[in-house]
């Protein structure tokens, strides 16, 4: 047998006889046994050394203690610095967006993501952005009327801009109440390409500095999940779509020009398996590729400025949040969790319903806003009958051409479950709400039935949506409810401490606990490459009440 002769089994070798530091205990003795080893874990903001027991070769660890090249003390291998979760990302994050953690609230469509929703993320350090997407654009800047305080406080936030290709309209005049209000960060979410109002408002702006930096006065978050698209916001935006820009006043030619020397977004997250649109990947799989992308078109293009990669979807615990920066991840993305919190614009009993998700109480369902296109989303399956229903919708309306084709039987259930009303009604009432919204929705349901079906049908989706947050009693078995496993994967940790109550959980401290204890997660995996023997326990970090200082 052939062996490496690198390669070596360490948990053999013998103590060192050579003069080394030594560490001196302070009030403790250094941890060996399991039980002492995960209390010493638990407090990863004090300097930890790894020592060694010189009787017999053991591993273990101390902490306020003292480093010291005198005999006597305990001989050291290894000695780590403080463990903070301020730091447990790319530094640059912070510095860039004004945040103390690096950690984003994402922005939970229709309001869900609410005004007090972000003021409390920015008040505790994170970046949260409100959920726009969904609302009327009164109601939008509303919100942004009541979110300008956090500017004069100095505090940073953003907005959702969700890709609407039915309303390009709509997503063109959010650009502009966007471009217009002076909001400085989007998160863009469901775009597959990039658009003319996405590029008009990442390239507003943009200047050069006396000594040839490029300063943006908009940053774009892309939340993507597959490569192709990944690589279309890592690239400078088209040339042709800067060109039409230029052409119609949007964008200035030096602006243009600068924009051809930038990624269209300097901050990616990594969307997994996550609650609404989703791919349902699996993280561990999609980060490196994406990442791995983002270093050959850095590469490739030469940009002055890196690109940071951040995750999203399944981080329901301080593990996965920590195994979610171990891969590389500048920032993390919290949704699910977030929606079970007071702050949420989700009814009571809605966000009680996502407080009793087990891991496997999720399922795609139709997306209201990509019907057509067989677009789904994530939600909640349990109490709520939403899911089935949205499926039996979208295979008639695959199976058939009209409304008027739907088979009686078929027709009558359909009326008597999701609309509670006639189709003729329920068109009725669909035709009226597009009437005043958008009549070219109207004109062209009269010229094709299958167009009118579709509208019809997505009424029942979007305001299943609507239902969850109004606290309507009477559908609550039709809520519409996004939720990833994330939901399930927290509450099983929470259970039996004082987050496991829906009235105690606050995006603060859920946020504050995921990177607390994601500090602990890591600095246990640090510990375990010295080869000390961290016990399981280690990793089981508790929720508890936490306030950090300034």
């Amino acid at each position: 047998m052939l062996v490496d002769e690198a390669v070596h089994d360490p948990s053999s070798a013998a103590p060192r006889d050579a003069p080394g530091p030594t560490w001196l205990p302070g009030d403790a003795a250094p941890a060996f046994a399991p039980a002492d080893l995960a209390d010493l874990l638990a407090e990863p903001r004090v300097p930890l050394s790894v020592v060694v027991d010189p009787e017999t070769g053991a591993r273990g660890a101390g902490i306020r203690g003292e480093l010291s090249l005198d005999a006597g003390g305990w001989p050291v291998l290894a000695s780590l610095p403080p463990s903070f979760p301020e730091w447990l990302g790319d530094r640059t994050f912070g510095e860039v967006h004004g945040t103390r953690f690096p950690y984003v609230v994402g922005a939970m469509a229709n309001g869900i993501a609410t005004v007090q929703m972000v003021e409390a993320a920015a008040e505790a350090g994170f970046l949260a952005f409100f959920g726009a997407a969904g609302l009327s654009l009164e109601r939008v800047e509303a919100a942004l009327n009541q979110l300008a305080a956090l500017d004069a406080k100095g505090r940073n936030w953003g907005s959702n801009l969700i890709h609407s290709p039915n309303e390009p309209a709509l997503e063109a005049a959010v650009v502009d109440l966007y471009l217009r209000r002076g909001v400085r960060r989007v998160s863009a979410s469901a775009f597959m390409g990039l658009t003319a109002p996405l590029v008009r408002y990442a390239a507003s702006g943009l200047r050069a500095t006396p000594d040839g930096r490029i300063e943006r006065s908009h940053h774009v978050f892309a939340k993507i999940s597959r490569p192709e698209t990944a690589a279309r916001f890592m690239a400078p935006p088209p040339a042709e779509i800067l060109a039409a820009l230029v052409g119609r006043g949007e964008l200035t030619e030096d602006e243009a020009r600068l924009a051809a020397r930038l990624p269209l977004a300097e901050d990616i997250t990594v969307e997994s398996d996550s609650g609404g649109h989703t791919d349902n990947q699996a993280l561990g799989a999609l980060f490196p590729t994406i990442a791995r992308l983002r270093d050959q078109l850095e590469r490739e293009h030469g940009y002055a400025s890196p690109i940071r990669v951040g995750a999203a979807g399944g981080l329901g615990t301080p593990s996965a949040v920590a195994s979610a920066f171990a891969l590389g991840a500048a920032y993390v993305l919290t949704g699910s969790v977030n929606q079970s919190c007071i702050e949420s614009g989700l009814a009571e009993d809605g966000r009680r319903l996502l407080a009793a998700a087990e891991l496997s109480d999720v399922t795609m369902a139709p997306a209201a806003d990509m019907f057509e296109m067989g677009v789904d989303v994530q939600v909640l399956k349990r109490g709520t009958m939403f899911a089935p229903r949205g499926h039996h919708l979208r295979a008639l309306y695959r199976t058939y051409p009209s409304l008027e084709a739907i088979p009686a039987a078929d027709r009558a259930r359909i009326e008597k479950t999701c609309f509670r009303k006639s189709l003729e009604e329920a068109w009725a009432e669909t035709r009226s709400y597009w009437a005043r919204r958008d009549p070219a929705e109207v004109e062209r349901s009269e010229r094709e039935p299958k167009h009118k079906m579709a509208l019809t049908f997505r009424a029942y989706l979007g305001q299943a949506s609507r239902w969850a947050i109004d606290g309507a009693a009477d559908r609550l078995i039709d809520y519409q409810i996004w939720c990833g496993p994330a939901m399930g994967a927290f509450n099983a940790w929470v259970k039996g401490s004082f987050l496991e109550a829906p009235e105690a959980r606050t995006v603060e401290q859920v946020g504050l606990n995921l990177l607390e204890g994601a500090a602990v997660v890591s600095r246990a995996h640090q510990l375990r490459a010295f080869g000390v023997p961290v016990p399981a326990e280690a990793y089981d970090y508790v929720p508890r009440s936490l306030a950090f200082e300034a």
